[in-house]
């Protein structure tokens, strides 16, 4: 496997020039991650970059009308990448994680709120990230490996040799005490810390938490408190499905969390439950809500606000816990998230103020700041962008009883009596959802939207059963049924579209990345309507794939039990039973150090398809994991996907 390197499939030719121009437009795109508001409100962090680099720096801006935003000028003498700043109650220094003169090692940098005395505070070895200070200002929490690697699932697999499995480096939470520089970890060395949130009376944490290896346990993990003092923990809450993002009440009565059915750690979603320190009185507070929770924030002991997915887009709600009533603040396509992976928004302490980096298919991301809902603009780097593919809209349409969502981004040029080509993006998962994006994330391969429309493409992305966004029985309808539900609602999809749209139903396409680059071999292996496909990081057989893989504890929740016990479950979804049915070119593309879906399942879908004579080309790309790091990488993918729909719908 680790000598099927990157390969040039097609020549330097007009359509390869125009998606370089393109590239290098949405490569000038600044992106604005971490986004971390001072508790007074006054001022407002992020780490900044532009969609072609890898490297983050740290800017902060007041929050007032006339505020302009400075880069923290941490000393080094090369690039750097910086992360997860937080603010101290005192909102007078920000705490952040920099890369610095370390090379690839982080550490925790202190500076004023005004950008100025940046100070080193630590010396560690090994991964750490998600900073958290005490209410009293005096310590700093924070997630650390020592002497180990992190980053999760997304990032590239080390190579294993030797005996597997011996040496398990659990994240644990660490505390630094500010004035003395002493660290100590304080939760136990069997547990892996997900996430974590300090008591009000700074004495106890609570964390979702689970025995290592972290990577793969995350869906069995469970709430735990820990005794700060004695490093004790405590499982106070086993749930049914996955849990995230556990919180104190001001008062410290109560916790609150989100338990749903999740498939990827850091992409929340489910419904919004509380219950004592102890573990008792556990209430779902959003049952049968047509929304998915993905962060709130405690307001005040009877009061919560919900930052939601609601279809294709994101609500700010607030939520009564005296009768459990909810009041929509804001609604609007865009994603909103405020913790897990790339969070955009951030409260004040109060939480009449809010800052927040929306953007949609059709507008470039900034940083907003203002009354939650009511933000106005305070950054424009990206003023002089414009978006020369199409505009984006929202439909909807009826399957099996079911609404189903998706957006439809039209060719940047429609001519009248002319019909188009038409791609459909599946969204990995299955447990998450397609919002309105700006289209310039290359690792995260939606820069193909835009590519695809400036082509002369229609680009459909459906939401389908087992998407966040309808509440929970729509998100669970597809487990033990993968591909075949939710297959049907795309397919009906395209039937909606096809009838209002100038699109040509023989030129159709197909493609997706994760659970889309399954629901992409799948598809060519049920309907043969699609005259192109383009398979990323997918998933050929689910029997093989539950023992190749480094996180098969995500499959018991959708398939009911292990390959071993219910081996029927697992072939019934499995493309490669189907494969003899395949007559649609295929190109399929993965990166060699893939943890979540190994290269092997591209190569055994692949080498099916050869051997049976069907169009195929494999693009295993050195180095990259799930998530593709390396610009040039990001960069060829959408080339040579783009030019492999050329090659047969235009």
């Amino acid at each position: 496997m680790k000598h099927l390197l990157l390969v040039c499939l097609f020549p330097m030719t007009l359509t390869a020039q125009t998606m370089q121009q393109l590239t290098e437009r949405l490569g000038k795109t600044v992106l604005y991650g971490d986004v971390a508001l001072s508790p007074d409100a006054a001022h407002v962090a992020w780490v900044q970059s532009t969609a072609a680099a890898t490297s983050t720096q740290t800017y902060i801006s007041g929050t007032s009308g006339n505020a302009r935003a400075v880069m923290v000028k941490i000393p080094t003498a090369g690039e750097r990448t910086e992360f997860d700043p937080a603010w101290s109650p005192d909102s007078k220094v920000l705490a952040v994680f920099s890369s610095a003169g370390e090379k690839e090692q982080r550490q925790l940098w202190m500076v004023n709120a005004d950008g100025s005395r940046p100070k080193k505070i630590t010396n560690l070895n090994g991964y750490a990230a998600r900073p958290c200070w005490s209410h009293d200002g005096k310590r700093i929490a924070f997630l650390y490996i020592e002497g180990g690697g992190g980053g999760g699932p997304l990032m590239a697999a080390p190579t294993t040799t030797g005996e597997i499995d011996t040496a398990i480096h659990n994240q644990r939470i660490a505390v630094l005490d500010v004035a003395s520089g002493q660290l100590r970890q304080v939760s136990p060395e069997n547990l892996h810390v997900y996430d974590y949130d300090w008591s009000p009376d700074d004495k106890t944490f609570v964390a979702t938490a689970a025995p290592g290896p972290g990577d793969n346990n995350w869906w069995i993990a469970q709430i735990y408190t820990i005794d700060i003092a004695s490093t004790n923990a405590t499982s106070i809450y086993k749930p049914w499905f996955q849990v995230a993002v556990p919180r104190w009440s001001p008062d410290g009565k109560s916790l609150a969390f989100i338990e749903g059915l999740m498939s990827d750690e850091g992409f929340h979603g489910g419904d919004l439950f509380t219950m004592t320190p102890a573990g008792r009185e556990v209430t779902n507070r959003t049952p049968s809500r047509k929304t998915s929770v993905n962060s709130f924030f405690w307001q005040a002991p009877d009061r919560i606000l919900l930052i939601e997915y609601e279809g294709g887009g994101s609500a700010i709600s607030e939520l009564d816990l005296t009768n459990n009533s909810a009041r929509t603040i804001w609604k609007g396509p865009e994603g909103i998230h405020a913790f897990g992976n790339f969070p955009n928004f951030a409260l004040s302490r109060d939480g009449k103020f809010a800052a927040a980096v929306p953007s949609t298919y059709n507008s470039p991301p900034e940083v907003f700041v203002g009354a939650p809902g009511k933000w106005r603009q305070l950054t424009s780097n990206n003023a002089t962008l414009q978006a020369n593919w199409g505009k984006a809209e929202s439909i909807e349409w009826t399957n099996e009883g079911s609404s189903v969502q998706a957006w439809l981004v039209p060719p940047a040029k429609i001519e009248a009596e002319k019909k188009y080509p038409m791609v459909v993006l599946i969204h990995g998962g299955p447990s998450s959802v397609t919002t309105s994006e700006w289209p310039a994330s290359f690792g995260m391969a939606r820069a193909i939207i835009a590519a695809l429309s400036t082509r002369g493409y229609y680009v459909l992305l459906p939401n389908p059963r087992g998407s966040y966004g309808q509440g929970e029985d729509f998100t669970r309808a597809n487990v033990k049924d993968f591909g075949h539900g939710d297959l049907r609602d795309m397919l009906a999809g395209v039937d909606a579209v096809t009838k209002k749209y100038p699109v040509d139903p023989a030129r159709l396409g197909v493609t997706g990345w994760s659970y889309g680059g399954f629901m992409t071999m799948w598809t060519v292996t049920q309907t043969n309507r699609f005259r192109a496909a383009v398979a990323g990081a997918g998933i050929a057989n689910w029997q093989s794939y539950y023992g190749q893989n480094l996180i098969d504890q995500w499959m018991i929740p959708f398939f009911g039990a292990s390959v071993y016990d219910d081996p029927a479950v697992y072939e019934k979804s499995s493309p490669i039973r189907f494969i003899k049915s395949v007559k649609t070119p295929t190109l399929v593309i993965v990166g060699e150090r893939d943890a979540e879906c190994p290269a092997s399942q591209s190569y055994e879908f692949w080498h099916a398809l050869k051997t049976l004579g069907v169009p195929t080309r494999l693009i295993i790309y050195p180095g990259e994991g799930h998530l593709f790091i390396e610009p040039k990488n990001q960069a060829d993918r959408m080339d040579q996907t783009v030019a492999w729909f050329d090659k047969y719908l235009r």
